[in-house]
């Protein structure tokens, strides 16, 4: 399936901005609410998608390209494990886990919102072209 290239950075934009509220505030309910997102992106539902569908995409016309939908789902998927290590270090008292999981996160939906790399999406790719019997 192909997706509109933009709608991942919107996505990503959005989730910078939580996960900052939820690092700032340290606050385990923000990272959990962006953790179920995460949840719902890795299996092609994020909410942050049906914003962009509904009311940024029409402001923006075409996409000029399209991407494959496997990338940006599996680093929905590696965020969500970002976001449950967060959420571990919260209930366990580990503060550094906590904060560090949760800063990890972060900078990886910055680096996909501020200049388009994917660094989940990159991760896939870089597997995929790992495994054996695969044509390179």
């Amino acid at each position: 399936m192909q997706i509109d290239s933009r709608g991942p950075r919107f996505g990503a934009a959005v989730t910078s901005v939580v996960l900052a509220v939820a690092l700032v505030t340290r606050n385990p309910w923000v990272l959990a609410a962006q953790a179920v997102v995460f949840a719902l992106g890795a299996a092609d539902a994020s909410p942050y998608t049906l914003v962009f569908r509904r009311f940024v995409r029409p402001r923006l016309g075409r996409p000029a390209e399209t991407e494959d939908a496997a990338p940006p789902r599996f680093a929905q998927a590696v965020g969500l494990g970002f976001a449950v290590m967060g959420l571990i270090g919260f209930a366990a008292g580990i503060t550094a886990l906590a904060l560090g999981a949760t800063a990890a996160a972060l900078l990886a939906a910055f680096l996909n919102a501020a200049f388009g790399f994917c660094l989940g999406c990159e991760t896939y790719l870089l597997i995929r072209r790992l495994q054996p019997g695969r044509i390179q």
